[in-house]
């Protein structure tokens, strides 16, 4: 049941990922968070925030909640930069089989791999899936 759960999870955040104005790559950062723990996923995402801004070389970003847009649903967020609030990074905190799935996409161009590995090495994470 898990693999139908990833492939479906994978195929969605590439269908995300489909040209538009600029070419975007993803991740889905697979934690062992279950659905009660909302401030550690908080702080998961600052710390992928971080580690993604650090990659994309766009320079100190914050987290944007979209609370004042009709354009955002609940557990949708974006890094921006603090400079002139450029897009580094979208992400959707999704509840899977009782813990957590967050998909960030990114503008293509960072190293995949290094990020990954970057991204599995923090606390709470459990693997990470690229989507190209």
């Amino acid at each position: 049941m898990a693999d139908a759960v990833d492939d479906d999870l994978y195929r969605r955040a590439k269908r995300l990922l489909e040209p538009g104005e600029i070419e975007l790559e993803g991740s889905i950062v697979h934690t062992d968070l279950a659905g009660e723990e909302d401030l550690e996923m908080h702080e998961l995402t600052v710390a992928i925030n971080d580690v993604i801004a650090e990659y994309a070389e766009k320079g100190e970003s914050y987290i944007y909640a979209g609370n004042d847009s009709e354009e955002f649903a609940s557990n949708q967020f974006q890094g921006k930069t603090v400079a002139d609030d450029e897009f580094v990074w979208e992400c959707q905190q999704l509840l899977r089989e009782g813990t957590f799935d967050l998909v960030f996409y990114y503008e293509a161009g960072v190293e995949q791999s290094s990020l990954a590995d970057e991204l599995e090495a923090l606390d709470g994470v459990v693997g990470v899936t690229t989507v190209p």
